[in-house]
């Protein structure tokens, strides 16, 4: 538990092969089912301060209550994840902490002295997160993320089907 944050929510991955990525949580961890989503559309997305048109798959996952995020860069833009990546690593990238006050969170960690590296926003206004520059080591980034609106059901749902998830259909393509 975070004195500042809260409980971590989600562990993200950074990796070079989604698919490759997915099928290894599948057959070696049995993690899944996963919920994937090729193309991901940002409302807005900035790095370090400036528009960036970075384009990114996603998959997502839960583990009980521990979500599994896997992230893809799919183009130069700038962005952390790319970043990650051009520095040679790959894996575990950040730990997420929910929260349905995100501007109350949000302007809390600026007051502390941390600094946003990438944020934007999917789905609307209570769509937003931010990553805060925090890699000390590889995996130590920090994301907020706001679930007070339809990301928060979305990642409600997927946590219940994971539940009772018997191995059919590990791979629900979201369009």
């Amino acid at each position: 538990m975070s004195r500042i944050f809260g409980k971590v929510c989600q562990n993200g991955y950074v990796v070079r092969d989604i698919e490759a990525a997915m099928n290894h949580w599948i057959t070696v961890m049995g993690v899944g089912p996963w919920f994937y989503i090729e193309d991901v559309k940002t409302d807005w997305f900035r790095h370090r301060g400036r528009d960036s048109d970075a384009r990114m798959s996603i998959a997502l996952a839960n583990s009980g209550d521990l979500q599994i995020e896997l992230i893809q860069p799919r183009n130069d833009a700038p962005s952390m994840y790319k970043e990650f990546l051009d520095a040679g690593h790959e894996g575990l990238q950040h730990m997420s902490y929910w929260t349905e006050d995100y501007q109350g969170l949000y302007d809390k960690a600026l007051a502390l002295g941390y600094r946003v590296g990438h944020e934007g926003c999917i789905g609307g206004e209570k769509g937003r997160f931010a990553y805060f520059d925090t890699e000390a080591h590889p995996g130590t980034v920090i994301e907020i993320s706001d679930i007070s609106g339809t990301k928060g059901r979305t990642f409600a749902h997927i946590r219940k089907v994971a539940e009772g998830w018997d191995g059919s259909d590990p791979i629900r393509i979201i369009r």
